[in-house]
């Protein structure tokens, strides 16, 4: 069971449309790059690189690197909350 610390953590993380716009995008495509984010949400770069670093704080995202571009995809607990969001 999560501390409410943690779940805190999590709710912070994803209360933000973008970031649950984010979220589902990344669902759909595995391995997502910020600049493909960007262009399919129709915003800026820094808006959404700022917020993919929220999420990966939160622990909803993993991020590693491709040569020079940062590729994205769902954490377990990412697909959990996305799971919870859905039901909801």
């Amino acid at each position: 069971m999560k501390t409410p610390k943690q779940l805190e953590r999590h709710f912070k993380g994803a209360a933000n449309h973008r970031r649950i716009a984010i979220l589902r995008a990344v669902e759909q495509n595995d391995g997502i790059a910020v600049e493909e984010l960007a262009g399919a949400l129709g915003a800026n770069f820094k808006t959404i690189s700022q917020h993919t670093r929220t999420l990966v704080q939160a622990g909803l995202l993993n991020k590693y690197y491709r040569g020079r571009r940062v590729a994205h995809s769902l954490s377990p607990y990412g697909k959990a909350f996305l799971k919870f969001m859905r039901t909801f």
